[in-house]
């Protein structure tokens, strides 16, 4: 069994920080569970322009307001608590925060550990693994 609370995680090593945006991964690779689980908050005003070329993602948002536009039909999505997105076809997006957002997010594979966005918005395979 895996325990973890977040409240003592947000400080520790399984939080990354980054332009526009921290993640909070509570599940890793190493833990074999076949996926990732992430609390990520999106700073208010930011827009990530993203595609994640190795992962897929599903996210739900907890709190806060923005959308996501995908680039690939130019379809605007509000997303607001509640509202869920899956990203099942390595989908090019921009991710817009009106407010500080705050998202469950899943990816299959697995993240590793201390993985930021490359030029292309994608998270690589081969980033450094966090210890458990």
């Amino acid at each position: 069994m895996i325990v973890r609370d977040f409240n003592e995680e947000f400080n520790g090593k399984r939080t990354i920080h980054s332009d526009g945006w921290n993640s909070t991964r509570l599940i890793l690779k190493n833990d074999d569970m076949g996926y990732s689980f992430h609390i990520t908050r999106i700073d208010k005003g930011a827009e990530l322009k993203l595609q994640y070329l190795n992962h897929l993602e599903t996210v739900y948002c907890i709190t806060g307001l923005g959308e996501i536009v995908d680039l690939g039909t130019g379809e605007t999505h509000k997303i607001q608590p509640g509202v869920l997105y899956a990203l099942n076809k390595h989908d090019k997006h921009i991710l817009k925060a009106s407010t500080v957002l705050e998202l469950a997010c899943v990816f299959n594979p697995p993240v590793i550990g201390n993985e930021v966005h490359n030029a292309d918005g994608a998270y690589e395979l081969n980033a450094e693994p966090l210890d458990a």
